[in-house]
């Protein structure tokens, strides 16, 4: 009798559950962008944006799935905010990255340039600690590039890599096999090498998506470096601050509180305050605070490339 009366509980228990619909989440919503002074004050404002990471139109990620919002998401979003603030005087990007995809550093300067266009103020780059391939691109969008005296800038190319899996295979038995609607359709496939003409199709890839890095460089340092001085420097190599001040891929040596003393004085405005977006809380930001990092389980998003597919990178990849 109270097998069946425990089987009938039971039952009205699932019924009651599978009726009831919960919505929850362990990842708190995204919350709006709130300003916040860093220092100074005044009633021009200068926004003091980061551009950090490995540049990706990815999204962050969650272990439950949850999508953040993308580097070009999360820039966007400042600038539009910056752009319909009439305070606003100047922008100063916070660059501490090695690059990463061509596609999202040309979507971000991109953006920078429209900004410039539409807002009409000034914006200056400070490499912080690394200014590489694609954030050396995206700097380039500024009116001025300001070093840290031990930031590493330049890294100006193009890298594609593909791994050639088929002596491992090979050796453990395993045989890919590839239905193709023609010769070409899997031309930088690892499980086979590549023919020298695909390799030449790579090739000139490569070298068109270069010239693109070059002219946007050339165009932004218009005026202080030759296409001929230029190109002996784009070849990969990284420089320090002060070689690439002496090369004019940067215009000063310095610090942070200097690139905003110096924006200031351009401007012909004694006093400023120097201001940030964020979502997250805190306490008082200061000037080097950076870019707010929550790492826990909840909160495990990659932006570093991965995978075997064929991708093209503005990346310094040592």
């Amino acid at each position: 009798m109270k097998t069946g009366k425990t089987l009938i509980c039971l039952a009205a228990l699932s019924i009651l559950i599978s009726a009831c619909t919960f919505n929850f989440s362990l990842v708190p919503p995204s919350k709006p962008l709130k300003e916040r002074v860093v220092e100074g004050e005044g009633e021009p404002k200068i926004l003091l944006m980061d551009l950090s990471g490995v540049i990706s139109l990815s999204k962050s990620s969650s272990l439950l799935g949850e999508k953040g919002q993308s580097m070009l998401e999360k820039i966007r979003g400042q600038l539009a905010m910056a752009e319909a603030d009439k305070d606003v005087a100047g922008l100063i990007i916070r660059i501490d990255s090695p690059g990463g995809g061509v596609a999202a550093s040309d979507l971000i300067y991109h953006e920078i340039m429209a900004f410039k266009k539409k807002k009409k103020v000034p914006v200056y780059a400070y490499i912080m600690e690394t200014g590489a391939s694609g954030a050396y691109y995206d700097a380039s969008a500024a009116d001025m590039i300001v070093a840290e005296p031990a930031a590493l800038v330049g890294s100006i190319g193009v890298i594609a890599m593909k791994f050639n899996a088929e002596g491992l295979f090979s050796k453990i038995g395993i045989q890919a096999e590839t239905y193709k609607s023609g010769a070409k359709k899997d031309f930088w496939s690892p499980f086979r090498p590549s023919t020298p003409a695909e390799q030449q199709m790579l090739q000139s890839i490569v070298n068109d998506l270069y010239g693109r890095f070059l002219q946007i460089v050339y165009k932004g340092r218009h005026g202080r470096i030759s296409m001929e001085k230029l190109k002996s420097l784009a070849d990969g190599r990284i420089l320090t601050a002060g070689q690439a001040l002496d090369d004019k891929l940067v215009d000063k040596v310095g610090y942070l509180d200097d690139t905003f003393a110096l924006m200031k004085k351009n401007l012909g405005i004694k006093k400023a305050r120097l201001i940030e977006y964020s979502r997250a809380e805190g306490g008082k930001p200061n000037i080097y605070s950076g870019p707010t990092t929550v790492i826990n389980l909840l909160n495990l998003g990659a932006e570093a490339p991965a995978g075997p597919s064929l991708r093209f990178y503005y990346l310094w990849n040592p």
